[in-house]
């Protein structure tokens, strides 16, 4: 049907959409990524707001990625469930870190949720520069590849959903394509400042 239409425009000397011009594709903008302005802060004293803010406790996560350079990961707080329908996650991450733009160009990452006695291995991806996966124990989450943590009790496989600016943070929500818990674990847990575990 269609090589008819064609074949019926040129017979009336009409062009066809291959024979006429395109024009060029210009890229969308791209979002403006900024830091809070000035006049959008608010009159809180930085060391307070971590005091208060630390009362909250939260679980622990090392946020792992693969790009072409190898495996990339941060251990990660703020991290929590967003949509069930469709499954989606989030986490925050700082804007200066140079392990998101790792993640970012992987589009896909993993969550791993620490259990309370690995902490020592949290420290070890909380520190800048140097190779967080000397001596850790890894392999490829089902879904995505990233590096899915040995004895994590629990792991969530992601894409890159979107990515929101928060701040001197981004909020970036995956989409759930695996996940998996052991039956047993007790999760590392972080308050004020300090390592804690779950008792009953």
């Amino acid at each position: 049907m269609a090589a008819t239409a064609v074949r019926y425009l040129r017979s009336v000397g009409a062009a066809t959409t291959a024979e006429q011009p395109q024009a060029p594709l210009e890229a969308l903008p791209r979002p403006d990524l900024r830091a809070v302005r000035d006049d959008e802060r608010l009159p809180v004293d930085p060391g307070r707001f971590r005091r208060v803010l630390g009362h909250f406790a939260s679980g622990v996560t090392v946020v792992t990625a693969r790009d072409a350079d190898g495996p990339a990961g941060f251990a990660c707080q703020s991290f929590a469930s967003l949509s069930l329908d469709p499954p989606l996650v989030a986490f925050m991450v700082a804007r200066t870190s140079t392990t998101w733009p790792r993640i970012a160009r992987a589009g896909a990452f993993c969550v791993n949720i620490l259990g309370a006695g690995q902490g020592a291995l949290c420290r070890g991806f909380a520190v800048s520069g140097a190779d967080k996966f000397a001596g850790v124990a890894y392999e490829d989450a089902p879904a995505t590849g990233s590096p899915l943590l040995d004895s994590v009790p629990a792991w969530v496989d992601c894409r890159v959903h979107a990515v929101h600016t928060g701040g001197d943070h981004l909020i970036v929500v995956g989409r759930v394509e695996a996940l998996g818990a052991a039956a047993e674990g007790e999760p590392l847990l972080f308050h004020r400042g300090v390592f804690g575990r779950f008792s009953r």
